[in-house]
């Protein structure tokens, strides 16, 4: 099944194998997405930086794809990693840390 791209970035929520943890939300266009199926780690299109990237290309914290899922609308990516190294680049696990209630 695949998802659909036709209005442009889906959201993508990565989660941690051994754990269920989320890690972190990024975006993904058709392109990165070809290229985490190609080479087996995330790919992401950055809105700010509009390029993709490689998760843990410069960090080395990479991430390996375990399974991808979509919703019911494929419009929404879940993909199961197994990190390597913290998730966030502020050296957290993950990236869901600040507490809000």
């Amino acid at each position: 099944m695949k998802p659909d791209f036709t209005k442009g970035l889906l959201p993508a929520i990565i989660i941690e194998e051994k754990t269920n943890d989320v890690l972190m939300l990024a975006y993904m266009n058709e392109e990165s997405y070809k290229k985490t199926l190609e080479t087996g780690t995330t790919w992401f299109y950055s809105r700010s930086r509009q390029q993709l990237w490689n998760k843990g290309e410069t960090s080395g914290h990479r991430q390996k794809v375990k399974s991808i899922l979509t919703d019911c609308d494929k419009d929404t990516l879940l993909i199961t990693v197994e990190q390597i190294g913290p998730a966030c680049h502020t050296g957290e696990h993950s990236c869901f840390f600040n507490v809000i209630v």
